[in-house]
């Protein structure tokens, strides 16, 4: 009986493979090995950090609503207790956008929840 190697559809999963290495160094992109155990980290990597970037993003948000409020004399537990007590419903990355973008418009929402 002749050897079987798999053929085509060993080699579709190679293709496969090698078409998501590119762009990494060296052997990296052409080695088979190489390359599946490249792809795989960068797999378990990107499901890690779809969740870590959302943590990221919030921390930045409140980073920047937190400099914003200081220059208006109050700190950031402060402003987004009186957000909720006022019924202001403004999200941190609405509000984090204000702050950058916006000085005036920010300086509105801080003044009506002062008031």
């Amino acid at each position: 009986m002749p050897r079987a190697k798999k053929g085509f559809k060993a080699r579709r999963r190679r293709k496969k493979i090698l078409k998501v290495a590119r762009g990494n160094y060296g052997a990296r992109s052409r080695l088979w090995r190489s390359a599946v155990e490249q792809v795989h980290n960068g797999w378990e990597d990107a499901f890690r950090h779809r969740r870590l970037r959302k943590r990221e993003f919030r921390k930045l948000w409140i980073a920047r609503i937190n400099a914003g409020v200081r220059g208006h004399g109050l700190s950031y537990s402060r402003f987004i207790n009186a957000l909720k007590k006022a019924n202001v419903d403004l999200d941190r990355k609405i509000l984090a956008d204000l702050a950058l973008r916006d000085p005036g418009g920010f300086k509105a929402v801080v003044d009506a929840v002062r008031a």
